[in-house]
């Protein structure tokens, strides 16, 4: 198997959950600002584990992993994923999300024309993209598969466009694929920009927790664990040029997010008030979506798939894998990224 962007948040947990599965794994990361090999040190000496530092917009490499490799799936992670980033710099969001997955694509199609007899029949492309692809929803509803696109960000329309390729690439020269559409992820090893991972990090700094709006914004939140086990169930069972919809059934307001995070640490790592108090309102950025929430009923309809954790047990876990893994947090922020405020686009 083929994982690109597999040293990020999500695409490192389904590596390490392949990896113990037994499943071979050839990954292939740039190592961006968000990928961290420190998050496969466990199973850096695993002969299972293949790590190659380089670029899915490379052709020639990608065509040579895809042939020494004898690759059966190529499951695409890789992607710029971080809206306020998007806002500050789209250009990079065009590159890799664009661009990036047009090549392993192509070369994908290249690779699996050449195929024989069950490795050309087995044989899967995988697509992971996100629910912002269709935009913003009112107070009721949901996101379903059949949901016209309509992105609000730099980030969501080039993930829109990624998604439209695949489809492309199913219905045009019949390339085996999948996509995935997911709601938020949070979770070990999420990169300290994210919402959840700011909040438990400056609540322990005592410093200001920001925001955005009125914080009543709301998202589907799904446990990253979660996600790669739905991933899994399409890999091996989804209809080709499908799309399934993935989501934890946990509909929170922002605010209500950082609430709950706040009386986690009042419970397990006392201060000296409430941390509810650091909570501060900020301006909110530019094109940020109101309301989305994932209709997951055709993955558990057509694949048996859903959630395991509720939002009170995923949460639980993510604020103790913080706490217990503080070393992990403080290398991230020793380098470029200091919590900073991004996606406020001041040049313009």
């Amino acid at each position: 198997m083929l994982v690109t962007g597999g040293a990020g948040f999500i695409g490192a947990n389904f590596v390490l959950n392949a990896v113990d599965q037994g499943i071979p794994v050839v990954n292939l990361d740039i190592l961006t600002y968000a990928g961290n090999p420190n998050n496969l040190a466990r199973i850096a000496d695993n002969p299972g584990y293949t790590f190659v530092n380089g670029d899915i917009g490379d052709a020639a490499l990608v065509a040579k992993l895809l042939r020494d490799h004898k690759v059966g799936a190529v499951v695409n992670f890789a992607a710029e994923s971080h809206v306020d980033r998007s806002i500050d710099g789209p250009a990079a969001f065009i590159q890799t999300n664009v661009n990036g997955t047009f090549n392993l694509l192509d070369q994908s199609r290249h690779y699996w024309g050449a195929l024989e007899g069950e490795a050309k029949e087995h044989f899967r492309f995988l697509h992971v993209s996100t629910d912002e692809v269709y935009g913003s929803l009112g107070p009721t509803g949901f996101f379903t598969e059949e949901t016209p696109y309509a992105p609000n960000s730099p980030y969501s329309a080039s993930k829109a466009a990624s998604d439209h390729l695949v489809r492309a690439y199913f219905h045009t020269y019949g390339l085996p694929c999948v996509t995935t559409n997911c709601s938020n992820n949070y979770g070990p090893l999420q990169f300290p920009e994210k919402l959840i991972p700011v909040i438990i990090l400056k609540a322990l700094r005592g410093e200001s927790i920001p925001v955005y709006g009125d914080g009543s914004n709301i998202r589907d939140w799904l446990y990253v664990v979660d996600h790669c086990t739905a991933i899994q169930r399409v890999l091996e069972s989804g209809r080709l040029g499908e799309t399934y919809n993935i989501g934890g059934n946990n509909e929170k307001t922002n605010l209500e997010v950082v609430k709950h995070i706040c009386a986690l640490l009042d419970e397990i790592k006392p201060g000296d008030k409430p941390y509810a108090d650091l909570i501060t309102f900020v301006k909110d950025r530019p094109g940020h979506d109101r309301r989305y929430a994932i209709d997951a009923s055709k993955i558990k309809r057509e694949l048996d798939w859903e959630p395991a954790e509720t939002f009170t047990t995923g949460m639980r876990k993510t604020v103790q894998w913080y706490l217990d893994n503080m070393a992990w947090c403080e290398n991230i922020l020793s380098g470029d990224y200091r919590l900073e405020r991004l996606g406020l686009d001041d040049e313009t």
